[in-house]
């Protein structure tokens, strides 16, 4: 995205946003065809979280040196969590600066820096992929035809990116969901994983109304199943994984919403909560969330900041979910990623791992 989030979110979650990346923590708390692999040691393996890159030209070479990071470890697979090209604002503005957002030679640079890792990968769609295409002034760019080319551009038929296979079940499958091949579940070690379609730019809610019902219709049904397959099948936990930011903070009560915003100066939260495009999606969650008490690991971007934490509250306690933890991976300008090492030794499940690089980092010296 462009535009800072101010402009786009509800008080609590734009203003905020960035309060909570003061805290980082590293760990939660609370051939045939090559098959990716857990790693030795009782189920525990390693995977990798990248996204909200690469945007600018000057940042190709970063995510470049990011991709042959990952490329060097040991993981089952790696997920990138959307927004893979640039925001066509900025760049009609400087088309110098970066391809052409949403081209054919863009969805195919991408395609190709995802064929050369040498791990299975993932991909869940950004705003910047397809939805932002509204924002186009010198070209019309239709989002919806857009949206049909990156769906067959990046999902093979229940099939992943990348040099080695992995087992995947798309949404498909189920006639009622036939055009949310994107939509992907799969395990590993025991442990379920489950993609989910929503976008930032408020997922496409003011643009396309009708689009942004089916298919959050369709991320409902997608994350209630994945709750019941987690559960009916003993995973030790389940991790979601979506592009957006759903704007957790904006169902905190007044008091703790405050209490953040005391970290801003001359920031407040308001009385009452603006309603959002996510909030039936959030109503989703909370819900599966009070019947479930595993841990929980929900990943997504969108908002550029690393940051780990556990925003999500119940309404009945207005109390946070102990068992649910967020991680939001880096985003332009930063090139970084997230290791994630699944440790069913451990309690809480999940150890967190950002990873970054020195040689891209302009707090150093050359």
């Amino acid at each position: 995205m462009d535009k800072p989030v101010t402009s786009r979110r509800p008080f609590i979650a734009r203003t905020l946003g960035a309060i909570a990346a003061l805290p980082l923590v590293q760990a939660c708390t609370g051939g045939a065809p090559r098959q990716a692999t857990a790693a030795a040691g009782g189920g525990r393996f390693e995977f990798g979280v990248v996204g909200d890159i690469p945007y600018t030209r000057a940042q190709e070479a970063e995510y470049a040196r990011v991709m042959a990071d990952m490329n060097g470890r040991d993981l089952a697979f790696v997920t990138h969590i959307g927004d893979c090209m640039f925001d066509p604002r900025p760049y009609e503005r400087n088309p110098a600066l970066a391809r052409l957002p949403m081209s054919d030679d863009n969805y195919a640079y991408v395609l190709g820096t995802f064929q050369a890792c040498r791990h299975p990968l993932v991909l869940t769609p950004g705003d910047n992929d397809w939805s932002d295409a509204v924002q186009f002034k010198k070209v019309k760019v239709d989002p919806l035809e857009r949206l049909q080319k990156l769906r067959a551009t990046f999902y093979p038929r229940e099939g992943v990116l990348g040099q080695r296979s992995m087992p995947v079940v798309s949404q498909a499958r189920d006639a009622a969901y036939a055009t949310y091949v994107e939509n992907l579940t799969w395990n590993i070690s025991g442990l379920r994983f489950a993609t989910l379609h929503i976008v930032g730019s408020d997922d496409n809610a003011r643009e396309d109304k009708s689009e942004h019902s089916a298919r959050q219709a369709a991320n409902i049904a997608w994350l209630r199943r994945a709750f019941a397959t987690a559960k009916s099948e003993g995973s030790p936990g389940l991790v979601l994984i979506s592009h957006a930011n759903p704007d957790f903070e904006n169902r905190w009560t007044r008091s703790y919403a405050s209490r953040y915003a005391r970290s801003v100066r001359g920031a407040d939260a308001p009385r009452e909560a603006q309603p959002t495009p996510y909030d039936a999606f959030l109503d989703a969650l909370i819900e599966q969330m009070q019947g479930y008490p595993k841990p929980v690991l929900y990943v997504h971007g969108d908002t550029h900041i690393f940051r780990i934490g556990k925003p999500l509250m119940n309404p009945k306690t207005e109390r946070f979910f102990e068992n649910l933890t967020r991680l939001e991976t880096f985003g332009w300008p930063d090139s970084g990623w997230v290791r994630v090492v699944v440790n069913p030794a451990s309690a809480q499940l999940f150890e967190i791992h950002p990873e970054t690089l020195r040689s891209n980092s302009p707090n150093y010296g050359p």
